[in-house]
């Protein structure tokens, strides 16, 4: 058994799902896959299912009862990994946004590179974005710009969802109080990782918005970002890390 896997989370992704799940295997023979599926009503969970007899113990699925938010759905994965005792925990989108040839790179960063958390970093050397319009563009750029303002802290790309954790990390962090389920939930992992004062890196990657299915982005889960992320700093006063 390797000790390295992703976690991909996923709802209605099936014009990507047998895609990435090929990809990662033919680029990488010692990584596993994790899917988590939210009951897709478009038959993700089916193609994966099917694909596991080909893959057998590398290629693993957790169903979910029903859509509840991308960060409930990473702390479901998380959990499953630390029971199986993986040591390199990588998440990562299934519409190809993310390279799975940079898995190999966040990894390294942590197995080889003494990092505690490396992070596929958008903005390390510029904009580093393909295919998206400029106004998204801008509010995710900012949208980090504010977070580093808040939080005090240093990492250029505070929203990405292309990271890799060392097992150390997510046992020491309380999961149970991980308040975000959007992608805020992406800012809330990397703050209180931070404030844990674990090593964290950045690596630069290119980023590639989808070309099939549908993006799950909405004005609730960017407000959840940008007012709770003040809420999360000042909290971050009054508890214990």
């Amino acid at each position: 058994m390797t000790n390295k896997i992703v976690i991909i989370p996923t709802y209605n992704e099936k014009e990507n799902i047998s895609a990435i799940i090929s990809a990662v295997f033919q680029l990488h023979h010692d990584i596993d896959i994790l899917i988590v599926d939210d009951n897709s009503p478009d038959g993700t969970a089916r193609i994966v299912e099917e694909m596991k007899i080909l893959f057998q113990d590398r290629l693993h699925l957790l169903n979910r009862k029903a859509k509840n938010g991308l960060g409930t759905a990473y702390i479901a994965g998380f959990r499953w990994c630390l029971e199986k005792n993986y040591e390199f925990i990588c998440e990562m989108d299934c519409d190809f946004s993310h390279n799975p040839a940079d898995l190999s790179r966040l990894i390294a960063a942590c197995q080889d590179g003494g990092n505690d958390m490396s992070i596929g970093s958008r903005y390390l050397t510029g904009v580093n974005v393909v295919n998206w319009p400029i106004g998204r563009v801008i509010m995710s750029y900012y949208a980090s710009a504010y977070v580093r303002l808040i939080t005090g802290m240093k990492i250029r790309d505070t929203t990405a969802g292309f990271v890799c954790y060392k097992s150390d990390v997510l046992k020491n962090l309380n999961l149970n109080k991980i308040k975000f389920k959007g992608y805020a939930f992406q800012i809330e992992m990397k703050f209180k990782t931070w404030l844990k004062k674990y090593k964290i890196i950045e690596v630069p990657i290119i980023f590639t918005d989808r070309t099939l299915g549908i993006s799950k982005m909405s004005k609730g889960i960017f407000k959840e970002a940008v007012f709770g992320v003040l809420e999360m700093k000042i909290k971050s006063f009054f508890e214990k890390n």
